[in-house]
């Protein structure tokens, strides 16, 4: 993440519009406003801040609450007088204890997605790599080797799934400690994720049709 000053355009009371979203799922949390001091005080510790316009100060998210703000990225909109900040947070956003401060009086707090939106973020840079096609990276090496070098590890990383899930069915079983075997089906699931979606780009199809058929089923 990169970001030059002159690129925002504050107002003349020298303060910019702050949208803050989940990076999980995109849901908007809150709007504030940054000065030249919040955003410099945003990019360097990596939580975020604002400008407070009641009290007249640099305000950092959850100094209070603890409810901070991690930050993700930073982008400018066109005209750069706003700012979009994607963060990651640490409870409740807003100050009557609600996830995000649209959300109604007494709604539930707790994050109710499970990060799909990430996976657009994912698809983006598989989808790149299938143009650029850069030397170094390992999604370059299994497009270039065809369907079958994809589709022989998709096969591979299906067996790991399977043997990580076993794993933990076991571990339950005996009443072992399954923090292990959860990272270990966590991390399985998520490398066949992965080269799943290199079989979509490497066949050319996205991921939408897929989405599209799950919709249909669900419909039925």
């Amino acid at each position: 993440m990169t970001l030059a000053p002159p690129a925002v355009r504050f107002g003349s009371d020298g303060l910019v519009t702050a949208v803050v979203q989940d990076v999980h799922d995109r849901r908007v949390l809150m709007v504030a406003h940054m000065d030249t001091e919040a955003l410099a005080a945003t990019v360097a510790t990596g939580e975020v801040h604002f400008h407070s316009r009641s009290r007249d100060r640099l305000w950092r998210k959850g100094e209070t609450s603890g409810n901070v703000l991690s930050l993700v990225d930073l982008a400018v909109d066109c005209d750069g007088d706003a700012l979009l900040v994607t963060v990651d947070p640490a409870g409740p956003t807003c100050h009557r204890n609600t996830r995000s401060c649209f959300d109604p009086d007494g709604a539930r707090a707790e994050r109710t997605t499970q990060g799909f939106a990430w996976l657009e973020d994912l698809w983006a840079t598989i989808e790149a790599r299938t143009i650029e096609r850069p030397h170094s990276s390992y999604t370059t090496s299994l497009l270039d080797g065809g369907v079958d070098a994809v589709a022989r590890k998709v096969t591979e990383e299906a067996t790991e799934v399977l043997i990580a899930a076993k794993d933990d069915a076991a571990a339950q079983v005996f009443g072992a400690d399954r923090v292990t075997t959860r990272v270990d089906l966590s991390n399985e699931t998520a490398d066949l994720l992965y080269h799943v979606l290199v079989l979509l780009a490497e066949r050319g199809l996205p991921p939408e049709a897929v989405m599209r058929a799950l919709r249909e089923r669900h419909r039925r």
